[in-house]
């Protein structure tokens, strides 16, 4: 069936620990886009991996009981070759249809295995168009020592870090030891590969370093100790601009913390007490001018496109660049979708921006 409506498969779910977050975030586009103007088709990734036909039904991937992708047995298949954008499935029964044509992929995965460059490579391979960041891009921000570096040589300000191996505190602890401690309590242990603060512990006595560590390894074999910065913590969202035009970055967004110990995944998005999301942030206008400056320094030093949030710690004096998230969260509560909005850009418009980038990104 012919129609003029854009056909965008929107590609949710996958085999991180961040699954339920990107469920969620297929809720909230699912509840939000314009359907005069698009035609969805959702697909599914179960944590296995497997691509599957999922109902078009926003009601059932709100965050409140962490949903996933169930396997129904369907089978999504991208195209044969770069020929062709015609997407198919085989339902359980073994019978395989066509689902049309598709203009563009929406991959709204959190994590390895998504926001990565994995999935990404996969659709180049076959010259499917996407929204978000390319391969380089997604592979260098996932993970945070080489995110580091990179921004470290473009002149942004990191906090100090050592990254671990299991194999490198075996064969000399002692060295490695030393180099943790020179950074100071208290530090963060992070996973290099992971979002939504899994894996994430602030220790404040070296007693409890080996734990932190032993939770950050379940998640990644590389994992750093960061040195705390005392400041505020702010955050604002980017946006590739059209056809080379420059880069936009919303106004900041500032996490106030109270009665935790620092912004995890509960308050991230299970919106519990203790966490005050304030957007607007109280800047004065020099002080977000160099905050926008920095974020869209950051995005391009990266070789962003299409999308990303950048965090910082605020010292009074300096922002420091905490992470530069390829696929930010996009539930109702998320800061990337709140920042736009305070800059006049709707959540339903914000898809569409997002969705024109993708189909006008040459890569």
């Amino acid at each position: 069936m012919t129609t003029s409506r854009i056909r965008v498969a929107l590609l949710f779910g996958g085999r991180s620990s961040e699954h339920a977050i990107s469920c969620a975030t297929a809720g909230g586009v699912l509840g939000a886009i314009d359907r005069e103007r698009f035609e969805v088709i959702p697909v599914g990734i179960t944590r296995e991996g497997a691509w599957t036909l999922h109902p078009d039904d926003a009601a059932s991937l709100t965050l409140h009981g962490l949903p996933e992708v169930a396997d129904d047995g369907s089978r999504v298949h991208l195209p044969d070759s770069a020929a062709s954008r015609e997407w198919t499935v085989t339902d359980a029964g073994g019978v395989t249809r066509s689902l049309g044509e598709v203009d563009v992929a929406f991959p709204i995965l959190h994590g390895p295995f998504g926001e990565d460059g994995t999935i990404q490579g996969a659709l180049e391979l076959l010259g499917v168009p996407y929204v978000g960041n390319g391969v380089l891009a997604s592979s260098l921000a996932m993970n945070k020592h080489f995110t580091k570096s990179v921004l470290l040589a473009a002149g942004v300000s990191v906090a100090p870090w050592v990254t671990l191996t299991r194999a490198a505190l075996a064969a000399d602890a002692e060295v490695w030891d030393r180099r943790v401690r020179a950074l100071g309590l208290p530090v963060f242990v992070k996973p290099a590969r992971a979002g939504s603060s899994v894996g994430v512990t602030k220790v404040s006595d070296w007693d409890a370093l080996d734990a932190a560590l032993d939770v950050a390894f379940a998640e990644d074999h590389h994992v750093l100790v960061e040195q705390a910065i005392v400041g505020r913590e702010l955050e604002c969202a980017v946006l590739e601009g059209h056809q080379g035009a420059p880069t936009r970055v919303s106004v900041a967004g500032e996490i106030v913390v109270t009665g935790r110990a620092f912004y995890d995944f509960d308050a991230k998005y299970r919106d519990v007490p203790g966490v005050e999301l304030i957007c607007p942030a109280p800047l004065g206008e020099s002080e977000l001018a160099e905050m926008q400056r920095i974020a869209a320094r950051a995005f391009e030093a990266l070789g962003g496109s299409g999308l990303a949030r950048v965090d910082f710690f605020f010292t009074g004096t300096d922002f420091v660049v905490n992470e530069v998230n390829t696929m930010p969260g996009f539930t109702p509560i998320s800061m990337f979708p709140k920042c736009w909005l305070a800059s006049g850009l709707s959540y339903p418009e914000l898809i569409d921006e997002l969705i024109g980038l993708g189909l006008e990104t040459a890569r």
